[in-house]
């Protein structure tokens, strides 16, 4: 057992917590949890989740996570740029797919930008003759005719006064029905970043469905939970081309934590979350969607 293990392990004994009461409190399966005490790092599914894991636990059990690594980093073991981004094994795998696709696709590519560029031009000269003979047309049909003009009794230019009036009212009825039909939008905040660094809180507004949707990019781990924070579907490790749908109709929040946020895109309503934090920046991050409350 390592140092940085033996102190965890203290503090969460001191707590009172077993391994179970934190696998529910921090979501990390337990035998992770026995890995770290263990210093056995190993086992882990990559190095970079053994910084977020240790991190999450020092936090579930009242110590600072900052301050721990940094007295321990010799401890730990290196933290690969590919591992970190959850992609080398799978690019070297797929490169050789990948590069044929692209050939293909390029390919294909050429071939209609070449029909395209050769119909573009007859494409724009047809239009242009299309918006002169347009244009021709609106004038000569608003030509003022003078004698028209004249021969026209009051009576008949009356009733015509009399059926546009008419007309512009029901237009004006209709476009005010249609306006009063029309309903807000939803709409969702910027975001803001919690004073840890890692929580991201987002507000949700005039939305009539509440869905969450994960395209899995790469190896990650993901987790959710409602404001009562209540686990929600599954929670664990997620590989590449995972999804992850979720109706939360009825919750009030719900949290959404990401092993490695650049393996991960959070849609609500098909709407894209955009990251306050970059993902270079900050690895592990919290992704928290609540409803505005009603007025």
């Amino acid at each position: 057992m390592t140092e940085l293990g033996t102190r965890l392990k203290e503090a969460r004994m001191s707590k009172g917590y077993s391994l179970d009461d934190l696998q529910e409190k921090t979501k990390i399966q337990k035998r992770y949890l026995s890995a770290i005490e263990e210093g056995n790092y190993s086992v882990m599914p990559g190095t970079f989740y053994v910084r977020a894991f240790i991190k999450q636990y020092a936090e579930a059990v009242g110590l600072d996570a900052t301050d721990l690594l940094e007295t321990y980093k010799s401890e730990l073991p290196t933290n690969k740029a590919a591992e970190t981004l959850g992609t080398g094994a799978t690019i070297q795998k797929g490169s050789k797919t990948t590069d044929n696709r692209r050939r293909s696709t390029v390919a294909k590519t050429s071939g209609t930008n070449k029909k395209f560029s050769d119909v573009m031009p007859k494409f724009v000269v047809a239009i242009c003759i299309i918006i002169i003979i347009a244009v021709i047309a609106y004038l000569v049909m608003n030509q003022p005719n003078d004698n028209a003009v004249e021969t026209k009794e009051p009576a008949t230019t009356q009733e015509n006064k009399d059926v546009s009036t008419e007309n512009k009212a029901a237009e004006t009825e209709k476009t005010e029905a249609v306006e009063e039909k029309d309903e807000p939008k939803q709409e969702l905040s910027k975001g803001e970043v919690n004073s840890d660094g890692i929580t991201t809180t987002y507000t949700l507004s005039n939305a009539e469905e509440f869905k969450i949707r994960i395209e899995v990019s790469g190896d990650n781990w993901i987790g959710l939970t409602d404001e009562n924070d209540a686990t929600i579907g599954n929670s664990g490790m997620f590989a590449d081309g995972d999804k992850i749908e979720e109706d939360i109709k009825g919750k009030k929040s719900v949290r959404i934590r990401l092993g490695a946020a650049a393996n991960g895109k959070i849609f609500v309503n098909d709407e894209e979350v955009k990251f306050v934090t970059p993902v270079t920046e900050q690895t592990t991050q919290n992704i928290v969607i609540k409803l505005a409350e009603e007025e």
